[in-house]
């Protein structure tokens, strides 16, 4: 079963994750992404020049970096971009509040759409949202099997990130430490309509494969 987002015990920090439900995940009290600036009230939407390519409103002091390389392969390049697009989602989600958006319907199904939906409900009934910046990198296709499952993982850098109380505005600053980076893997499935959507994450902090200096 996927589990998602740590919460740090009173900060309530989210990492924006999908555990597997393994004991690893119980003391996993990561950050999330933030700049420390105020929200604005207008979002800044975010797109891609891909064909078909959802457009992302986060808010104003939430930035989020994709750095995707293409493999040369149509199948491992579409998969990757959706994998992409189901970062930008998960961060508009928890941006606006609301984990059943169109972008999280698009790119998360199944018991990972659940969980997520979930999640964002209850930081936003803690009181508590995102700020800062988020990066991904070093996406990587691991399996795909017959067009229409597969297997995936990236690397997600934190470390300009945090929690922030959403009456105050306060930002719940975090010092920087390897723990930032974190290492997702993850299986993908293809819908009706040709998407990749993301079904089931794990996430390990720390991890050296994501570890930058």
């Amino acid at each position: 079963m996927p589990a998602a987002i740590a919460l740090a015990t009173t900060a309530a920090l989210l990492l924006t994750a999908c555990g597997g439900g393994d004991d690893s995940s119980k003391d996993n009290n990561d950050k999330v992404a933030g700049t420390g600036t105020e929200e604005s009230d207008s979002p800044s939407p975010s797109a891609s020049a891909d064909k078909n390519a959802p457009t992302f409103a986060f808010p104003s002091d939430i930035t989020v970096t994709v750095d995707r390389q293409s493999t040369g392969d149509a199948t491992k390049d579409a998969i990757l971009r959706d994998v992409a697009y189901s970062t930008q989602a998960n961060i508009e989600a928890f941006g606006k509040g609301d984990g059943k958006t169109a972008n999280m319907s698009r790119y998360f199904g199944g018991a990972a759409f659940t969980y997520w939906s979930h999640r964002v409900a209850t930081l936003k009934k803690q009181g508590l949202t995102l700020t800062g910046h988020y990066r991904y990198y070093d996406f990587e296709v691991t399996d795909v099997a017959n067009g229409k499952t597969a297997a995936a993982r990236y690397c997600e850098d934190q470390n300009k990130a945090y929690g922030k109380e959403i009456k105050s505005n306060k930002v719940l600053l975090t010092k920087t430490s390897d723990k930032g980076f974190v290492l997702y893997t993850l299986q993908a499935a293809r819908d009706s309509a040709g998407d990749w959507q993301v079904t089931q994450q794990n996430w390990k902090k720390g991890d050296a494969a994501c570890v930058r200096g």
